[in-house]
């Protein structure tokens, strides 16, 4: 219909092509951050709880890190981008 908009290809396939790129980086943030033995999910806030059938980690302390970490570096990026 005349009133919908619709977005063209190429809009489309830049935004799938940014998708794609910013999954290739954080694949390979995750593959470095593996090969340095960090202590994530060992950290002293981080829970464990097992039974004979059960098993269920809760990285808290871990996830707390990482967020702080993030958000750092964003906040980063965002400043030097706003310059």
């Amino acid at each position: 219909p005349a009133g919908t908009l619709m977005p063209e290809n190429a809009v489309i396939a830049r935004w799938v092509l940014l998708a794609g790129l910013g999954l290739i980086l954080l694949a390979g943030i995750i593959w470095l951050l593996g090969r340095f033995n960090l202590p994530l999910g060992g950290l002293p806030g981080d829970f464990r709880f097992q039974s004979d059938n059960f098993s269920c980690f809760i990285p808290l302390a871990s996830s707390l890190l990482i967020s702080v970490l993030l958000t750092l570096i964003l906040n980063l990026v965002l400043r030097s981008m706003r310059k």
